[in-house]
């Protein structure tokens, strides 16, 4: 028999009037991987910050290691043993990776900061993950994926009893996922007991020894990976919207016309640093030019600096309609005609202590203004019927961003940018942690902005996103363009193996 960690019992949680969690039960065992799986909205998040003594008002009884516990804060769950990974990021991006392992628990030694020990501690555990990195450098100047893997490692630094990990692959590619699996596999067999969260399939049938789904704040089903296959939990957390994801995925029909977008020798870099060398990509109208590549691709700086946002050296020129464009600032690619579609919504997407609408107005705010004063009451209508356009879900348009669920912030982030009718749009991991039934109507749009005549540049880390939304796929490796498939003759083994041979 093995030892029961976690038992949840009738966990229930509102905000105000709305009813987030409704009579929770839920086991972890030692040496499991539970995979709570749920839409967006279901209550996955609200459940975790209990447990992680992130939110402490709440009803029902929290049992750990066969005793009641009430957590007084995060600090105190990590004390006694419970440790959570979170998708959002805690990081301090102007403090350095050592001090962001050891930000609030830093060692001491006769009174001084045991600064030895600290790096001794955060190589082991960075080591566990395969991250090779200088400690001493602002955790901010690396790219999401290794922040994340910080992250992780801030996490596992405690040798819990528990990890909670909420969407911890969201941001790493396959090589990285792989490294995370693989300390996964040493947790169980040390007794650890994992609450997995994850929206992708392959992960949840590769790592789960039970599978609980979550729904409007109630657990609907628990059992074993082998008595509930995919379908059935797709159907369980969102009803038929895996087949409306899907069907939406294979409408895309060959683009027609002239080029009308062309990126021209683009190159980033980065003190002796190349991070992107001299690369040219074009689209024309109606088309999805693919970009893939493995970390260090240099994909996500191509779009920023394409779109004048990238805080390196670089250079290239932007032609739209085969018209030379200044792109140089973010400002000038807006009115230029472009839009950039961030791969992190909470750090270069939103404003999350501003509202929707608030958001939605941001990059056109002077098409809202008379005599250089905003008209508040313009504005709001008109945001208003576009956020419904884009079934953005929430109580008021009027409430904070960083209050909605994850899908609907990108619904946001896509409205925002749709109002601003421009002709290039490049989406860097436009549907990343979020759920099928939010990835559908994101599917929805793109096809809406194809038919439109916009032109897009698209990147994703699902293999099978990539190759069923692009026309045309552009695949970049070391900074340089290592291959390119159209449509017809794409195949995961082809993109994969341009991407990662020598």
């Amino acid at each position: 028999m093995s030892e029961t960690l976690v038992r949840l019992e009738h966990i229930e949680k509102s905000f105000g009037a709305n009813r987030v969690l409704n009579g929770v039960d839920l086991t972890v065992e030692a040496g499991e991987v539970h995979v709570l799986a749920g839409g967006n909205g279901a209550g996955k998040s609200t459940l975790i910050n209990i447990l992680g003594g992130a939110i402490q008002h709440y009803s029902g009884t929290v049992h750990f290691m066969d005793k009641p516990v009430h957590f007084g804060s995060p600090q105190d769950a990590i004390r006694q043993g419970i440790s959570v990974i979170h998708q959002e990021l805690s990081l301090v991006p102007d403090m350095s990776v050592l001090e962001n392992l050891f930000l609030g628990d830093l060692p001491t030694r006769r009174g001084w900061v045991d600064f030895a020990a600290m790096s001794q501690q955060a190589k082991a555990v960075l080591a566990r993950l395969g991250l090779e990195i200088d400690l001493q450098a602002r955790v901010g100047s690396f790219p999401i994926s290794t922040q994340q893997m910080v992250e992780i490692a801030k996490a596992l630094r405690f040798e819990a009893n528990v990890v909670v990990m909420d969407e911890p692959t969201s941001a790493l590619n396959a090589r990285e996922s792989d490294r995370l699996f693989g300390v996964i596999g040493d947790l169980q067999r040390a007794g650890c007991g994992i609450l997995y969260v994850s929206h992708r399939m392959e992960e949840i049938y590769r790592l789960a020894s039970r599978i609980s789904v979550l729904r409007d704040g109630t657990v609907v089903s628990t059992e074993t990976p082998e008595a509930l296959p995919p379908a059935k939990v797709a159907q369980l957390m969102v009803g038929d919207a895996v087949e409306r994801a899907e069907s939406k995925m294979e409408t895309s029909t060959a683009p027609m016309g002239e080029v009308v977008f062309e990126a021209r020798n683009i190159t980033v870099r980065q003190g002796s640093r190349t991070l992107v060398d001299n690369i040219s990509v074009m689209a024309r109208p109606g088309e999805v030019v693919g970009l893939a590549g493995v970390e260090g691709s240099g994909c996500s700086e191509l779009l920023w600096a394409i779109f004048g946002g990238i805080d390196r050296d670089s250079a290239g020129e932007v032609l739209l309609q085969g018209t030379r464009r200044h792109t140089a600032t973010p400002q000038e690619s807006v009115r230029a005609g472009l839009a950039l579609v961030t791969n992190d919504r909470k750090t270069h997407g939103l404003i999350l202590g501003s509202s929707v609408v608030e958001n939605c107005a941001l990059p056109n705010l002077v098409s809202f203004a008379r005599r250089g004063w905003i008209v508040a009451a313009q504005m709001r209508t008109a945001l208003t019927a576009l956020c419904r356009s884009f079934s953005v879900r929430a109580e008021s348009y009027d409430v904070e961003v960083g209050s909605l669920s994850g899908g609907n912030q990108q619904k946001v982030v896509l409205a925002k940018w749709h109002q601003t009718d421009p002709a290039v749009l490049l989406l860097d991991e436009p549907t990343r942690g979020i759920d099928v039934n939010a990835k559908a109507e994101v599917y929805e749009q793109i096809g809406r902005w194809q038919s439109a005549g916009k032109a897009i540049l698209l990147i994703t880390s699902d293999i099978h996103e990539l190759l069923a939304l692009s026309d045309r796929i552009v695949v970049l490796r070391q900074g340089r363009i290592a291959g390119e498939f159209k449509k017809d003759d794409a195949t995961a083994e082809k993109v994969i193996g341009a991407a990662i041979s020598a």
